[in-house]
């Protein structure tokens, strides 16, 4: 084999940066979906979605928190070790930074940074904030660490916002949101987050960069969507924000298959001859 065929890049269905990269330019809409699991993000993995979020969100959906705030570095290192695991044939996963794992200073959210990625495989972080974390995103970029933004509304801020309602409302924050999102794009981020912010804000975000813009509550006109797993399946019935579309609903179909489970094995159904050994 010669020198030429060793080193010759190897087609893959892999997702990467220079895939999203390709996909703004073409035109073509990103899915984006949460999971914490290997289970889950084998079979997300398995139906197309473009990249598998490890978010932070574990700290609601998975541990039962109300905010984000108390999951730590070391819980989303080990359940983005198990998404990685389990999105085995197509999806980039990346992975949350948790709360106060960036927010000292620079050099320790990358030294943290590179934990996610040695520790984990993933194939990138993401951090919220705009320019006051630029520093950090232009450090991790030029070490080789993808980046992916969130603004609007970041959930590690709640305490500060007070309240859960929709972002960029007013001018002074729309221009704040616009321009955190060019010093995302210029200190080397691949792709921002726009969490809850106003449609025609996030098509004017969105036309104005070169990466990709990925919503949630943002309307139709960012580069691709998130939802968290546990909505758009219908395992949370509790939540029911706009944004969110149910594709399925599996609290009653768990619950119902748990019942019948429960009802089988006190009646003696479960097992029957053909079950056992």
């Amino acid at each position: 084999m010669s020198n030429e065929d060793r080193t010759a890049p190897v087609e893959t269905k892999r997702v990467t940066t220079r895939t999203i990269r390709e996909m703004k330019k073409r035109g073509q809409k990103v899915t984006m979906i949460t999971a914490y699991d290997f289970t889950f993000a084998r079979l997300f993995d398995d139906a197309g979605a473009d990249m598998l979020l490890v978010g932070d969100s574990l700290s609601n959906v998975i541990q039962g928190n109300e905010t984000t705030i108390p999951v730590t570095l070391d819980e989303m290192i080990y359940h983005a070790r198990l998404v990685v695991r389990g999105a085995r044939e197509h999806a980039m996963v990346i992975c949350d930074m948790p709360f106060m794992s960036y927010q000292v200073n620079a050099e320790e959210g990358f030294r943290n940074a590179g934990r996610i990625m040695k520790e984990t495989g993933a194939g990138a972080v993401k951090v919220e904030g705009g320019e006051r974390v630029a520093n950090l995103v232009r450090m991790m970029s030029e070490a080789g660490i993808p980046v992916m933004g969130h603004l609007g509304l970041t959930p590690q801020s709640i305490h500060q916002f007070g309240t859960y309602a929709t972002r960029g409302k007013s001018h002074d924050e729309a221009e704040r949101i616009k321009s955190d999102a060019l010093a995302l794009q210029e200190a080397g981020a691949f792709s921002v987050v726009l969490e809850k912010v106003p449609a025609a804000l996030a098509r004017e975000v969105t036309d104005s960069l070169r990466i990709s813009t990925i919503g949630i509550g943002a309307g139709v006109h960012c580069d691709g969507q998130v939802l968290v797993m546990h909505d758009m399946l219908g395992l949370t019935e509790e939540f029911h924000p706009r944004f969110v579309r149910h594709y399925a609903s599996l609290a009653v179909t768990v619950r119902k298959a748990v019942g019948q489970y429960d009802s089988d094995v006190k009646s003696g159904a479960f097992p029957n001859e053909g079950e056992s050994y």
